[in-house]
């Protein structure tokens, strides 16, 4: 489904008719903390989450994280629903799974270190345990208590920041304000700080940006067609234009869209009469067939610390524990 708008309105009508749906879904929440019986893995635990749905940012701030660890010479294996695949209680073989089998936010992750998708993140987390590792990231489960968490941080997208701040399904929140934040250690704000967020969080707080990978296509003075199946596709062509592209024209999918061959060669046809270039999201790209592999271009991003020591001070506590 694509994201509501009304979401992100300060009032809407939608947003009041379906409040009373908040409370229940609120309600049930509670009710599965409660019931839930919580795992203490052997190693240390970090989850990386947000308190919304849609894209804030979860899987690069993830990856940045695993690198930090692995530059201490340290074995991370990452923890994931493995939503959008089959798979359940699996190491990921890059190599022999496929998108609908593992998902495509694995399969990225796989890039990096290994990964265990598993919607029981107890289960999850003992096969990363009986496979190495020295600390699990958990992309994603902030709100699954199934397994106890070391560090929890936040992920924040600094534009929207928490919409109009009500629960499913009447705005974005997974859960309330008060008890999200309460729950984190800590929050990592992507982008200029629109929203006043941080006069709103009482936890240390971690400023970053989402930049170009050196390696990746360079958008500066291209004409473009910009498509993409993410949480918020519009997030993507604003970067893109930030960063010089000329967007004539976008396509907007739902988040993890399995592309069909017909739409990807309907992009292509409309990128060749417009002259431009068909560039996407390399969460999107890893779900292609084969054939459609280098037809278009994908623009990679990782994250830019403003003060990589805050993030690395923030970790030194777990990564401590193996000096």
């Amino acid at each position: 489904m694509q994201t509501p708008a009304f979401w992100y309105k300060k009032k809407s009508v939608e947003a009041k008719l379906l409040s009373p749906l908040s409370l229940l879904y609120s309600l049930g929440g509670k009710i599965k903390q409660l019931n839930t019986k919580t795992y203490k893995a052997s190693v240390p635990v970090i989850c990386v989450g947000n308190l919304s749905v849609g894209g804030t940012g979860k899987t690069p701030v993830s990856i940045a994280i695993c690198e930090i660890i692995k530059s201490h010479n340290l074995k991370p294996i990452f923890l994931s629903r493995g939503y959008g695949g089959s798979l359940d209680g699996v190491l990921i073989n890059p190599k022999e799974h496929t998108p609908a089998q593992a998902g495509d936010e694995p399969l990225l992750l796989s890039q990096h270190a290994d990964i265990v998708v598993s919607a029981d993140r107890a289960k999850g987390a003992k096969i990363c345990e009986e496979n190495g590792a020295d600390i699990i990231i958990m992309d994603d489960g902030f709100q699954n208590f199934g397994l106890h968490k070391d560090l929890s941080i936040i992920v924040i997208d600094g534009a929207t920041g928490f919409g109009n701040g009500k629960i499913l399904p009447a705005g974005p929140l997974r859960e309330s304000l008060k008890d999200g934040i309460k729950r984190s250690n800590a929050a990592i704000i992507i982008g200029e700080d629109r929203q006043g967020l941080s006069k709103k969080l009482t936890k240390p707080i971690i400023k970053a940006e989402v930049a170009p990978c050196s390696s990746c296509f360079d958008t500066k003075q291209k004409r473009i067609i910009a498509f993409a199946g993410i949480g918020r596709p519009k997030k993507f062509f604003d970067f893109l234009v930030r960063h010089g592209a000329d967007i004539v024209t976008t396509f907007e999918f739902p988040d993890h869209h399995v592309y069909t061959e017909d739409e990807l060669n309907q992009i292509l046809k409309r990128a060749a009469e417009c002259n431009a270039t068909a560039v996407t999201t390399d969460k999107d790209a890893i779900k292609f067939p084969p054939q459609f592999a280098d037809k278009f271009c994908v623009s990679k991003i990782e994250i830019k610390w403003e003060n990589e020591q805050v993030i690395t001070e923030l970790l030194q506590p777990i990564l401590n524990k193996h000096s």
